[in-house]
């Protein structure tokens, strides 16, 4: 045991000799070393934290430095050690970095992607087209854009918000011109059969004359544009992102109230339906499955109708009890003989039954109209499409609930409260 005593003793005072850099104490810097970091290099985070070899630095500048790291956004959490020797000072700090946005410019009509990223690439070196979600560094990339547009739009603001992107799946960093930009005088796309398309001149109207906005038109392009191609079976097309084309050199001229906008579009390979593998599915057969989705191999797919498919499977899952049940399609393209597959994970999940319904903002009157109307009973298995029929009746229907009984309301907030370990469901409604 005094063995054991004089050890513990031996390696606390060796601690503090060779790591003597306490709250009051300095050493000079010789050396910063970053580690943890995935995307960013050692040589790019070095200089964000402020640090300088040959500075004498405590505890205090060494929290700062990774308190300043934090704040540019770029890391989530950064922790440090160090190490001195001859009052020489190694620091290490380990970073877990935030993820990073895809950057978009929503009405910047003077200038070309690529011009405004070289922009921010001047000044931000290890930018390369993707932002965290918030921090310094995006707020000095605003105030990079702003000095940068402010020679062909003066007196602008520039901000920036996290949106969803309408052309591809997931978020994106979003850069906003606030004060005056051009109006749309055209909508032109690079594929012809999209200007002759009825149905796509009835809606230009939503965008032309209106001010420029990329995002916008990305909007129209997912809502108008992309279901065409999906209908046809041009699962692939590439749609976008709009242009501002102008003739002449720009930098010699002055943007016009109204300019014109083209969309690039590429149809690419019609495909045809070769079939879906179902994988997880207990409570349904493939068969069953299968059959639900309604298209036939060697029909065109369609892209809208393959997503009722998955729809309707997850709803004939809904009327067996089964509420929580994923469905996770995954396409497989053959280019060769234009054809497309997909393999389906489904998680079932617990099946649920119907235990009561609790009612608010409604005359005793009129909750028993509801109560003789419903039709499961406790025990019952749930059926969704019931509990949706419902809730359409009280909101569209009124009438084939209460009779000739008098109510009155505007909404009806509904929520299905369930209990995965008793296998129940809680039917709430609240009725304003």
């Amino acid at each position: 045991m005094r063995i054991r005593q004089a050890s513990s003793l031996l390696a606390a005072l060796l601690g503090i000799l060779v790591s003597p850099l306490l709250h009051a104490q300095t050493a000079t810097l010789r050396e910063v070393r970053v580690e943890g970091a995935k995307h960013l290099t050692e040589a790019q985070i070095v200089p964000l934290t402020g640090l300088a070899p040959g500075a004498q630095l405590g505890r205090k500048e060494l929290q700062d430095a990774a308190d300043a790291l934090v704040h540019t956004g770029l890391f989530a959490k950064v922790n440090f050690k160090y190490d001195t020797h001859n009052d020489n000072l190694v620091v290490t700090f380990h970073v877990d970095e935030n993820a990073r946005l895809p950057v978009s410019y929503d009405n910047f009509p003077w200038y070309s992607d690529a011009e405004l990223d070289e922009a921010l690439r001047k000044e931000i070196p290890f930018y390369e087209g993707h932002l965290p979600e918030a921090g310094q560094v995006v707020e000095r990339a605003a105030t990079i854009l702003k000095a940068f547009v402010s020679v062909r739009a003066p007196n602008v603001e520039i901000t920036h918000q996290v949106v969803l992107s309408p052309l591809s799946d997931g978020s994106e960093q979003q850069f906003t011109v606030e004060g005056p930009v051009p109006k749309i005088a055209k909508l032109e796309f690079s594929d012809p059969k999209l200007t002759e398309d009825l149905a796509v001149r009835a809606h230009i109207a939503e965008i032309v004359g209106h001010a420029y906005s990329r995002m916008t038109i990305h909007v129209f392009l997912a809502e108008q544009i992309r279901p065409i191609y999906q209908q046809r079976g041009f699962l692939q097309a590439k749609i976008g992102p709009a242009e501002v084309r102008l003739s002449g050199d720009p930098n010699q001229q002055k943007l016009t109230e109204q300019i014109p906008v083209y969309v690039p579009c590429v149809p690419g390979t019609i495909y045809r339906w070769k079939g879906v593998e179902w994988k997880g599915n207990g409570a349904i057969s493939s068969i069953t499955l299968t059959n639900t989705m309604g298209l036939k191999v060697g029909d065109v797919a369609n892209g809208q109708a393959i997503e009722g498919g998955w729809e309707r499977v997850r709803e004939e899952y809904g009327q067996r009890g089964y509420l929580e049940a994923k469905v996770t399609p995954v396409a497989a393209y053959d280019d060769a003989a234009h054809t497309t597959s997909y393999e389906v994970s489904i998680v079932e999940g617990p099946v649920f039954h119907y235990e009561s319904m609790t009612i608010s903002g409604m005359s005793l009157a009129g909750e028993r109209k509801i109560q003789e109307t419903w039709s499961m009973k406790p025990g019952d298995l749930f059926d969704k499409k019931v509990f949706e029929d419902f809730m359409f009746r009280l909101e569209s229907h009124r009438e084939t609930i209460f009779k000739e009984l008098p109510v009155h309301y505007d909404t009806v907030g509904h929520f299905l409260q369930t209990d995965p370990a008793k296998g129940t469901v809680e039917v709430l409604l609240d009725f304003k």
